[in-house]
């Protein structure tokens, strides 16, 4: 009995003692805020987040991955529950929703292989051989429509996945198991925001579009009778289709590969009928306004470029003030083209669409005289946009022997030099920083150090050796105080109030990467030696770990960051990158491309994502898949512009002269359209291709 007493105690024991190792080995830690966010989720495991179950939701947010908000099957309270227990803000969002991105079903694949027993796309592209299916279009398994657990997704009769929108419930499931890409989660901004990438089935045509139009999109609609719908595609990247429709030099059209053919489609008069279509029908097309974000954005500058950002900036959720210096806004549009090619009603409608959009309009103020960068951000204004480098403003206030100097510390070199030939020589303080310029640069340095100043910096992008001046003439500089920083670029500006007082530069090496640490610099005065201002962003300047909500510090500091880079930039690093325009814009279409660009920058900015193009973007040097012949394509002749008889141009030569398009001249012109994609196009009059 005893015995048997002694031998359960040691089992007992042994059972503890492996149990309370078996404790430690095994022991999970589980986040106390996984628990609480867990326990506040409605455990409906549904996977409406995107996430197998709650639990794995729960993880998800507490890593940052997913939204206090995420979850679609609780009430609004359970986010804001959420957020206290997370510590952060609950802030409405836009919802995304599911959209393919391919034109052509499988069935219509030029090369197609039948893999007998395979019903999964993933499985597919992992055979040998699986992607000569389509090497950039959907498999048509249906693997996405599986995936959806809202049946907001079905196979279309061409193969191609078709979404419910109101079924989707943006939870990516779709878009996680479509080994392609061909299926994406999107939304009002994400395509304001949207660049080409190499990943999508991209036409010729949208790559060539300064403005980042998805042209074959807006094309479909019309030979579908969309018409305003049409309208709704072009405002998503232009908030003006109707002065585009009319101006635009169209680089589109020259890569339009109907030209492979006959003609190329008539992509600009097709817009031009979209947006007039929109002004004959008393409708104003405006794309929907993400939830409101509290911030206020100035924006200074009302030509193309200054509305476009304003426009945008409004639409992804800021309240946005556009300033401008004259009476009316439109800048060059308004006093630089005749009537006849540009009617003002027509200048007009699209200004009002876009200040009838919300965007407040403040007229006859002029920066750095009536307000300053400093006055704006004590206003309130978390950024300020300035697009007021423009010819148009440059000239009108030249004209009445001003010297624009809009930004703190920043002037034009070729002010200074005409200055100083004159007898004249402005004052730029003891620290001056001169960008670019070349021959004029070395001169405005060795006047500079004559004048008094204590330090000159003199940046160029170029490798010493490129210089057009001798090394000795470099020494003899060097020894008289003048700083040369070879292949290298202005990153950024810090000043207080209205002065400028530092300027950061970065080493950029022989292929375009930034090396090394970047440089701050004591400035008093910037000279650009590009011949106008750049556009900049301006917001108030915090030391690292410093509340964003704190008081801002009088006189307040700030600093500038750059828009990312565009399409047509060669290097990414600092302002006035090589590739990209250094004088003036010679086409609206790359003010408007430009302006979109500075509004998804700020966004970029609040959301503290990087300030950086997207690594797959396609540039003007990218080389991507396409062809160069078209079997079979029938030729069908581009549409003629309708256009005011000559007797009638006489009687009112401020009349427009082309008319544009009738609908049913619209229409046929749109069928035109290959609808193509990287390598694949509708064959028109034949089967698809």
């Amino acid at each position: 009995m005893l015995g048997g007493i002694l031998v359960m105690g040691g089992l007992g024991v042994f059972i503890g003692v492996g149990l309370a190792l078996a404790s430690k080995i095994f022991y999970v830690y589980v986040d106390p805020k996984i628990e609480a966010v867990d326990e506040a989720l409605p455990g409906a495991n549904c996977g409406g987040c995107g996430y197998p179950g709650c639990t794995a939701n729960a993880v998800a947010i507490v890593e940052g991955k997913s939204a206090p908000s995420s979850c679609v099957a609780a009430p609004a309270e359970t986010g804001e529950e959420i957020a206290a227990i997370m510590g952060v803000k609950l802030e409405a969002r836009e919802p995304d929703i599911a959209k393919p991105g391919c034109t052509y079903g499988v069935q219509d694949a030029d090369v197609k292989y039948i893999y007998n027993g395979i019903y999964d796309c993933r499985a597919a592209v992992l055979l040998n051989g699986g992607t000569k299916v389509c090497p950039i279009g959907c498999l048509g398994l249906g693997t996405c429509v599986r995936a959806c657990l809202f049946d907001a997704l079905s196979m279309g009769p061409d193969n191609l996945p078709v979404v419910d929108p109101n079924l989707c419930t943006g939870c990516g499931a779709c878009e996680r198991v479509c080994p392609k890409h061909i299926i994406t989660l999107s939304s009002y901004t994400r395509r304001i925001q949207a660049e080409h990438t190499t990943d999508e089935c991209t036409a010729p045509c949208q790559r060539a579009c300064p403005a980042g139009i998805d042209i074959p999109a807006y094309i479909y609609e019309i030979a579908e009778g969309n018409y305003l719908e049409a309208v709704r595609v072009i405002k998503e990247t232009n908030p003006f289709p109707a002065v585009c429709g009319r101006i635009c030099v169209h680089p589109c059209e020259y890569e339009c590969r109907r030209n492979l053919v006959d003609e190329p489609v008539a992509i600009n008069p097709l817009k031009r009928f979209a947006s007039d279509y929109e002004r004959a029908s008393g409708q104003r097309v405006q794309i929907p306004r993400a939830p409101e974000t509290g911030k206020r954005v100035a924006v200074v500058g009302g030509g193309a470029e200054g509305l476009t950002a304003a426009y945008l900036l409004n639409r992804l959720g800021h309240d946005t003030t556009v300033y401008e210096a004259s009476s009316q806004f439109g800048g060059i549009l308004r006093i630089g083209l005749p009537e006849n090619r540009l009617p003002r009603d027509v200048l007009d409608w699209e200004i009002d669409g876009i200040l009838n959009a919300g965007v407040e309009a403040v007229t006859n103020h002029k920066l750095g005289q009536d307000f300053t960068i400093e006055s704006l951000l004590k206003e309130g204004f978390s950024a300020i946009f300035v697009a007021t480098g423009g010819w148009d403003t440059q000239l009108s206030e030249r004209s009445r022997g001003e010297i624009p100097r809009p930004l703190p510390g920043v002037q034009l070199l070729i002010d200074f030099i005409m200055a100083q030939r004159a007898g004249n020589t402005p004052s730029t303080g003891k620290q001056l920083m001169i960008l670019g310029g070349g021959n004029a640069a070395f001169e405005a340095a060795a006047t500079a150090i004559k004048e008094g100043a204590n330090n000159v910096h003199v940046v160029f992008r170029i490798p010493r050796d490129h210089a057009s001046f001798s090394g000795e003439d470099i020494k003899k500089a060097e020894a008289q105080g003048i700083h040369f920083h070879f292949q290298s670029a202005v990153t950024r500006m810090i000043g207080e109030g209205d002065q400028l007082t530092h300027v950061e530069i970065a080493r950029v090496s022989e292929d375009g990467k930034e090396e090394g640490e970047r440089e701050l610099v004591p400035v008093d005065a910037l000279l650009t030696g590009a011949g106008r201002f750049p556009e900049l962003i301006y917001v108030p300047h915090r030391e690292e770990g410093e509340d964003e909500e704190a008081d801002l510090k009088d006189p307040i500091q700030w600093e500038t960051v750059f828009p990312y880079p565009s399409p047509f930039a060669k290097e990414d690093i600092g302002i006035f990158r090589p590739g990209e325009v250094t004088s003036d814009y010679k086409a609206v279409v790359e003010a408007i491309g430009s302006g979109r660009r500075a509004a998804s920058s700020i966004q970029y900015f609040f959301s503290g994502e990087p300030l950086e193009a997207p690594a797959n973007m396609i540039r003007t040097h990218t080389r991507v898949l396409s062809l160069d012949q078209l079997e079979p394509v029938s030729e069908a002749p581009r549409e003629k512009m309708p256009e005011l008889p000559q007797e009638d141009r006489i009687l009112d030569p401020s009349a427009e002269i082309a008319l544009g398009y009738s609908e049913e001249q619209a229409v046929q012109e749109a069928k035109r359209c290959l609808q193509c994609g990287l390598i694949c196009y509708r064959q028109v009059g034949g089967p698809l291709h």
